[in-house]
């Protein structure tokens, strides 16, 4: 439940070379300008003595952008002026999957999921509430938040290019935030619940989303907190909603899917990568600004892989060896992939790695969803 989802100030770390950087007083580093109630947003020149080195990060859209890309919501996509088309864009279909697969392993989890069209019907609302709506609330919310990085690293960005109004914007996040709290309350109702629990992680993970984004807590100006509670809001979240939707949530259900959020965490470093230049410029203490980028690549790795392993050491020690096996099997082709390509350039192979790995990561969140039903 990103906001749930997906999906997150505070404690700076800062490197020895940023913190020996002296910064004159200069004019605010962005301007904004409202023109015909569009929103555009650019950055101030920088003093050529003061700029960042850094590799900059590609400026301009790919020359035949991809329409598929457009609409989930990814790099290469095609510039498009359809204001439908921008809205779908802006919440990022491509990051639904992993909320609608926690409300699979949520109901899986519960061992009172049945293949009835009744229960099916409630498993699809609350993937509704989960991926489009509230995650959608939560990319739209973050890109709104992000629209001055985002003119330093993506200017061409709908909010930055102007591709969308500010008022436009906010309607969005109103509807979806409203849209997905509407349909946690039907989902209690739906279930039965004397108290409304699906509501209340509903608005839980709606505020999580917004002080992770919005200031003065701005939980993603640190990278470790900011991404943890990113991770949980991608598992633990639409776990949870998916168990209490079917069954009854847990306190070791919990405890175990706050865990597998550490995961979540290492998932999130990956996004950090491209970003960079943005971030440190904003004084954003993501991993790789903080720690640069070869030791973050190996926290991120760490963080996936040692997660995974003690799940499967907690499935071993509750007497659930071939689930626990069945998970081990599956961390092998993530650990290859992470040698072929994250660990050569993060940047570069960001997609192919997330594409290649993680579908190994969320068959093992069904593993040890099965093992605690059994």
């Amino acid at each position: 439940m990103a906001s749930v989802l997906n999906t997150v100030s505070s404690i700076r770390l800062a490197n020895s070379k940023t913190s020996r950087r002296r910064t004159p007083p200069v004019s605010p580093p962005f301007s904004l300008t409202l023109a015909r109630r569009r929103l555009t947003v650019r950055a101030t020149e920088t003093d050529a003595n003061e700029a960042i080195k850094s590799p900059a990060p590609d400026k301009a859209p790919a020359a035949a952008g991809s329409s598929v890309n457009q609409i989930l919501g990814i790099k290469g996509a095609k510039q498009e002026t359809d204001i439908w088309k921008i809205r779908v864009q802006l919440t990022k279909p491509v990051t639904w999957p992993p909320l609608v697969w926690g409300v699979v392993c949520g109901a899986a989890a519960s061992g009172n999921f049945h293949w009835t069209v009744e229960d099916v019907a409630k498993s699809i609302v609350c993937m509704m509430m989960s991926g489009p709506c509230l995650t959608g609330y939560t990319q739209t919310l973050n890109d709104w938040y992000d629209r001055e990085i985002d003119a330093i690293n993506e200017p061409y960005r709908p909010i930055p290019s102007g591709a969308i109004s500010e008022n436009e914007v906010i309607t969005q996040i109103w509807v979806l935030l409203l849209g997905g709290l509407g349909l946690a309350g039907l989902l209690d109702v739906w279930a039965g619940h004397d108290t409304p629990v699906i509501f209340y992680l509903a608005v839980g993970g709606s505020l999580l989303s917004y002080i992770y984004s919005a200031p003065p807590l701005k939980l993603k100006q640190n990278g470790w907190i900011g991404n943890f509670a990113l991770g949980a809001s991608y598992i633990s979240l639409p776990w949870w909603a998916g168990q209490a939707l079917f069954g009854t949530l847990t306190p070791d259900i919990i405890v175990l899917t706050l865990l597998y959020s550490i995961a979540g965490l290492g998932i999130a470093i990956v996004n950090d990568f491209k970003s960079v230049e943005g971030d440190r410029a904003m004084g954003l203490q993501s991993l790789p600004v903080a720690f640069g980028s070869e030791a973050a690549k190996w926290i991120c790795v760490g963080a996936i892989d040692i997660t995974q392993i003690s799940v499967a050491g907690y499935l071993l020690g509750a007497g659930k060896p071939y689930y626990a096996l069945a998970l081990l099997s599956l961390i092998l082709p993530q650990v290859f992939f992470q040698f072929k390509y994250f660990l050569k350039d993060p940047v570069k192979y960001d997609v192919k790695y997330q594409a290649s790995a993680q579908p190994f990561l969320i068959l093992g969140l069904l593993v040890t969803a099965l093992a605690t039903s059994h």
